[in-house]
Order: structure tokens, then C-alpha cells, then sequence
């Protein structure tokens, strides 16, 4: 199995196995990958500087990609910020650029289409990225489980866009989504829920991103960033947080939180609200650096019940038990600020 760990100074191609590491992609800013586990030669790899490009040999290597498409009337390769492969077809991967656009594959990679419409939804006059705030881009794209036409959209900042049919129409700002949408996750043993990780927040959805409802119990730390949720429990999500964006990148003081449904929540049943509640849990002494010092980290599912990876500026780690306990992957990786994660 291969860890694909994206920094700023290129991309890093870990076998988890034996701890070796590959550097690919040197000097570009890699912001996002996507792999389909069906088809785990085939890697996606979007770059802010220098367009799209995919490894078919699980990466080994790599060569650039729709360069003549991307862009405005295909002018040049536009920063590529997300990158998503279609669970229901290993050859369907979506990619997100800045400024904000989409654009699909269904082979692959070998040609690649831009999907309209994104930007003419009602609050795209409203969409700005702080930093740089003339622009604005697609931070995640995620499919739903069991519908290959319906596809949730974040916009980092501004909104969280839904598709029910593939891109033809948009569903603007669903009412309680979050406005800076960092990651967005689904779980195939619950298809109608949506779990979103956001500066202004952590919201889910339960009817398939038609509404949404914050979930802040526990949560002391409310910028929050990574996400992933057991592949064994629906019920179990883990989330990187800080107090704010300047903790998260700049300063160093971040930490890891859990949250797991209670059975009194999961069968809907009310009373005393502090048994088997579904607060957050913060992952402190768990085997992960967090605190003073550490940034906010990326997450990523794994394939086993309670099989998590969390990549941070300390390295990779991985738990198998949902997050009772992390082990560190021996490994030389950068004391560098991670972008993304894709295991596979």
C-alpha cells in the first residue's frame, strides 16, 4: 500500500510497508491527490503552480496532463486545488481549480471536459479566499456513495455547492452548510449523510446535503480542517481543529478530535443527555503530537474497520482502532505543513 503525502515543495510516494520514500513531482506545489483503490496505479496529483498531473504506474511517474484544457478557453493550466475519483467508476475523477471551476474525466485522464454552471449560482458574487482576496477556489469535491450523478462541492470561501444530476444544475448554500468548506466526507454504510470540516465550523447532513446541522459539543476548537471517518462506523469521525486559520498554518496549535454517536443518538431516543452522548473528544496522549507546536493536520481513510491515517508536520501515523491509539510510520517525510493524503 502506498501513502501519497502532498506538500508545498512536491509530492511524496510512501510504502507503507517499508517505510520508503519516493519524492515526485520536485518544486511544484502540490496542493491535492485522488486515487481509486480499485485501480491503485492510476494517481491524480493537482498542482498550484503547473497544471494536472496523473502516474499510471502508481507513482513512479508522472506526466502533466489537459494542459490545453484547463484554464479559460483552455489558455493554460489553472491551479489545481481538488482532485476526486468517482467511487461508481475508477475512469470518473473530477478536478477543481483556481479561480473556481470543475472539470471531468470519464476515461481517465486521457481527456478531460469543463462542467458549467458552477459559477453562476446565486452567492458566486460573494465568494473570496482571504489571503487572496480577488480570488476564490474548489477546496473538495465529494461523491455521494450510491449515486454516481449527485457530487458535493466546496468553495474556499463562500460556499457549498450540490449536484443531483452530474453537474447539469447546482443547489446554492443549503440551508445551515458551512461558507468555508475545507474537507467533505461520505461513508458508503450511510449514503444520505454528509459530514463537512470548516473554518466556521463542523456541520452534517442527513438527507444528502439538502440541509445541514452544526455539530459543536465538545468541539473547543472551532476552525476545523481534516476529516475522515472509520471505514467500520459511519458514527466514528475524526477532525484536525484550531482556534483559528492563524493557529492552523501559522503559528502551530492545532489538535485532533473524535466524535462517536451514542446509541441513545443513533436510535433517536431522548433523555439524559450525557449517556452515550456524541460529544467531541479531543485526542490528546494518543500517540499524534498536538498542541503548542503542531499544525493542522490532514486525514485520510483507510480500508479496514478503524483504520485512520493522519498526516501532520511531524509526520504519518496511523490508527487501527478508530483512534484509541496512533502508531508513527517509520518514515523520513518534511517537518513541513502538509496539503493532502490519499492512501491506497
Amino acid at each position: 500500500m502506498n501513502a501519497y503525502a502532498a506538500y508545498p515543495d512536491g509530492l511524496r510516494v510512501v510504502d507503507t510497508d517499508t517505510g520508503r520514500v519516493e519524492n515526485r513531482l520536485d518544486g511544484r506545489r502540490v496542493e491535492c491527490v485522488a486515487v481509486h483503490r480499485d485501480v491503485p496505479e492510476r494517481v491524480f496529483a493537482g498542482t498550484f503552480d503547473d497544471g494536472l498531473y496523473r502516474s499510471v504506474d502508481a507513482g513512479e511517474s508522472f506526466e502533466r496532463i489537459a494542459a490545453d484544457t484547463l484554464g479559460p478557453d483552455g489558455t493554460g493550466p489553472d491551479a489545481v486545488t481538488a482532485l476526486s475519483v468517482s467511487p461508481h467508476d475508477p475512469a470518473e475523477a473530477w478536478a477543481g481549480t483556481e479561480p473556481s471551476r470543475l472539470y471531468r474525466t470519464a476515461d481517465g485522464g486521457t481527456s478531460i471536459e469543463r462542467v458549467p454552471g458552477l459559477t453562476d449560482v446565486p452567492s458566486a458574487s460573494e465568494w473570496s479566499f482571504p489571503p487572496r482576496p480577488d480570488t476564490h477556489h474548489v477546496r473538495w469535491i465529494e461523491p455521494c456513495p450510491d449515486d454516481p450523478e449527485r457530487w458535493y462541492v466546496g468553495i474556499e470561501a463562500g460556499a457549498l455547492v450540490v449536484t443531483s444530476d452530474g453537474g447539469d444544475t447546482w443547489t446554492d448554500r443549503p440551508p445551515g452548510s458551512r461558507r468555508d468548506t475545507h474537507t467533505i466526507a461520505t461513508h458508503p454504510a450511510a449514503p444520505d449523510r454528509v459530514y463537512v470540516a470548516a473554518g466556521d465550523g463542523y456541520a452534517e447532513s442527513d438527507d444528502r446535503g439538502e440541509s445541514f446541522e452544526v455539530v459543536g459539543d465538545g468541539l473547543d476548537h472551532g476552525y476545523v480542517w481534516g476529516l475522515a471517518v472509520d471505514p467500520g462506523d459511519p458514527d466514528r469521525v475524526l477532525a484536525s481543529a484550531a482556534s483559528g486559520a492563524n493557529a492552523a498554518h501559522r503559528r502551530g496549535d492545532a489538535y485532533l478530535y473524535r466524535r462517536q454517536v451514542g446509541e441513545r443518538e443513533a436510535a433517536g431516543i431522548e433523555g439524559d443527555e450525557n449517556a452515550n452522548a456524541a460529544a467531541w473528544e479531543r485526542l490528546d496522549d494518543r500517540g499524534v503530537p498536538t498542541g503548542e507546536g503542531t499544525y493542522r493536520a490532514v486525514l485520510a481513510s483507510g480500508t479496514d474497520d478503524g483504520e485512520i491515517w493522519v498526516l501532520a508536520d511531524h509526520g504519518l501515523y496511523r490508527t487501527t482502532d478508530g483512534g484509541d491509539r496512533f502508531d508513527r510510520v517509520s518514515t523520513a517525510l518534511p517537518e513541513a505543513v502538509p496539503r493532502a493524503l490519499a492512501v491506497a
